[in-house]
């Protein structure tokens, strides 16, 4: 009790009267009875930032969506280009003061302003006036309110509505002021965003993606086995570092690291060129959408770097893997598989010719012993990875909204998979001589990399294996593999050594038994609860489920990254939760926005599944609710303490 009443104290600073908790309190049972905002799920990103942005701005369809439902009255030019005028409002500005005389032009913004003052007024309903305030630009944050608060069709009132507006014209303040109601448009459209993993790899520009998300507000991000290896170089594990910067030079993205962070990777074109100048590296030759042929050298130069990198982490993995026996990792070490004169690799007990025989750095006799200029290399990527303030920002930002999973408004939020065995229950896995397996493994492996984070710069804190663990172990949620072949993929010619088997998770989820596993396990609701998660790439334009398990899995990965143009031919999902339904919308794949702005039409977005609630979605029926209950039950214990005399009132 003396426990209880100390919180009381502490809270009724806040709340320093009678009054002032009463109106806190009808303030907060208003808010539990408006609709629940809208959620915008999106997965494998892989840096295409400038898609992603797109998706932001035009809060995947739903901005058009509202546009047409508002003004059926206007052609579909004119919605076209009013939706594009809230997605790129200075492009347009500019494009139509150069295509229109000044009184056209003036005619035209004219228009547009009454026409997203009434978007506004539709899209704030959903929320309290508080909250439409704090969004507001601070500069006509009194003017906004007036118009998107106040009637225009009372007579009085249509004059001083207009009135505004002129004085706007007057004021020469209309192009400021679309850009600023576009802005505070499209952060009201959505009300909650999901990152259900791999932000980073493939594309070229992560970084500019993880810039985007810090300046917006409601976000967050279940990681995934990309995201982690970002993570674990963050974190100073070297085999991490090697394997971020493989994955860049295999796609030509090495400028994400030397432009976009600025770390310099000179030292390890210089190891590249001294150990590899004489070697073609043909196989480590970039591959992919984003390679100029016209620049052979070049690519062959990327192509020697990306085989120094590799060579490096293969020789890394060995002293990690030796750490951690338990996790069965042993067929990843094959650099003393090989019999170097013979230009042969054993595995599995079957002789394979090596594709590329040329290993100038590794000794036969100590094959996974770094010689001292990979050492050095390793050691100063590995700094340089620890000390950039910009790589070190987004790590953090990482470890604050991310997590291994996420339960939000009664679903469950993950990359990958949860793994299970064939025979159809929780895979298990010893972690520090303990043993983890459904829930429990996702909570460990949580707290295990929050540690390796936080103790970064302890060089004996193996807990950092973890991230190399989740990567690519057989039992990790983000990666729900039995192993990855990359050693395969770069030496042997025989496809069938490069097959990488799905976690029985994939096949099993669909069985109603092993489902109901899960939803107990995590403390699901099998009537209501959806699985979201994505990871593996899936085009249902080409008949493949998105949709599983009687609408009860969402598997959203739709390739958004153009390294999957030949697998997907779309460009990624959307998955929409708003209070009336679930929606599913694909989305054409993007090119650039110059193309969309001059044609004024957006990248098709088709709603593939459409799942209506029983009833609306109210507030009190979601996360958000659940805190606010909690606040009011502790504001009535603090309205009877003071009426009761246990506390007094400051005022």
């Amino acid at each position: 009790m003396p426990y209880q009443n100390k919180y009381l104290e502490i809270l009724s600073k806040e709340y320093p009267t009678i009054q002032a908790v009463a109106s806190e309190l009808i303030n907060l049972n208003a808010i539990l009875n408006l609709p629940k905002g809208t959620e915008i799920f999106i997965t494998d990103i892989h840096g295409e930032y400038d898609a992603f942005n797109h998706y932001l701005k035009n809060a995947s369809g739903i901005i058009k969506e509202k546009i047409d439902l508002l003004f059926s009255n206007l052609s579909e030019a004119e919605k076209n280009r009013l939706a594009f005028f809230i997605y790129y409002p200075t492009d347009m500005l500019n494009k139509y003061k150069q295509k229109l005389n000044g009184e056209n032009f003036q005619n035209l913004i004219h228009q547009l302003l009454y026409n997203m003052i009434k978007l506004a007024k539709e899209i704030v309903t959903k929320y309290t006036k508080s909250k439409v305030r704090k969004s507001l630009p601070e500069e006509f944050s009194y003017v906004i309110q007036e118009l998107i608060y106040e009637s225009s069709s009372h007579e009085d009132k249509e004059r001083y509505y207009s009135a505004i507006i002129d004085a706007i014209f007057l004021t020469k303040r209309e192009s400021k002021f679309i850009l600023e109601l576009s802005r505070f448009i499209r952060k009201l459209a959505i009300d909650q965003l999901h990152i259900v993993g791999d932000i980073f790899d493939r594309g070229p520009k992560p970084h500019l993606i993880m810039e985007k998300l810090i300046n917006m507000e409601n976000v967050d991000i279940q990681w995934g086995n990309h995201d982690i290896s970002f993570l674990g170089a963050a974190s100073g594990s070297r085999v991490m570092v090697a394997n971020v910067i493989r994955i860049a030079a295999r796609y030509n993205n090495l400028d994400c690291f030397e432009d976009g962070y600025g770390i310099n990777l000179i030292p390890l074109a210089r190891l590249a060129e001294k150990y590899y100048k004489k070697d073609d590296c043909s196989l480590f030759i970039p591959k992919g959408y984003n390679i100029n042929y016209n620049k052979a050298e070049d690519l062959s130069f990327i192509g020697r770097i990306h085989k120094a990198i590799t060579i490096i982490q293969f020789k890394l993995e060995h002293e990690l893997i030796n750490r951690k026996p338990n996790f069965n990792l042993e067929d990843r070490l094959l650099l003393d598989k090989i019999n170097y004169e013979a230009g042969t690799v054993i595995i599995d007990g079957v002789e394979y010719k090596l594709l590329d025989q040329n290993f100038p750095t590794v000794n036969p006799r100590r094959p996974f012993v770094l010689n001292k200029d990979e050492e050095e290399v390793i050691n100063h990527l590995t700094q340089l990875f620890l000390h950039n303030e910009m790589l070190q920002k987004h790590a953090r930002y990482m470890m604050q909204k991310g997590s291994m999973y996420l339960k939000y408004n009664g679903n469950l939020l993950f990359h990958a998979a949860i793994p299970l065995t064939e025979d159809r229950k929780f895979a298990v896995q010893v972690i520090n001589g303990k043993e983890y397996y459904g829930r429990a493994l996702f909570d460990v492996y949580d707290r295990l990399v929050r540690s390796a984070f936080l103790n970064r710069y302890d060089k004996d804190n193996y807990d950092k294996d973890f991230f190399y663990i989740l990567w690519q172990s057989g039992v990790s949620p983000l990666f729900g593999k039995h192993s990855m072949k990359t050693f395969e993929r770069y030496f042997i010619a025989e496809k069938k050594t490069h097959k990488e088997i799905n976690n029985p998770y994939f096949i099993l989820r669909l069985e109603e038994d092993v489902l109901k596993m899960i939803y107990d396990e995590f403390g699901l609701d099998f009537k209501k609860s959806k699985i979201i998660n994505g990871h593996v790439p899936l085009d249902i334009t080409k008949g493949e489920q998105v949709v599983l398990a009687n609408k009860r899995i969402y598997s959203i990965d739709g390739g958004m990254s153009k390294e999957y143009s030949n697998k997907t031919s779309i460009g990624g999902y959307s998955l929409i939760s708003d209070s009336h339904a679930y929606f599913l919308v694909s989305h054409e794949r993007f090119e650039n926005y110059q193309k969309l702005i001059e044609a004024e039409a957006d990248i098709v977005s088709v709603t593939r599944s459409e799942e209506l609630n029983t009833r609306r979605t109210y507030i009190y029926d979601t996360n958000k609710g659940e805190e606010i209950k909690d606040i009011i039950s502790d504001l009535l214990e603090l309205l009877d303490a003071y009426r009761s005399g246990t506390i007094t009132e400051k005022k």
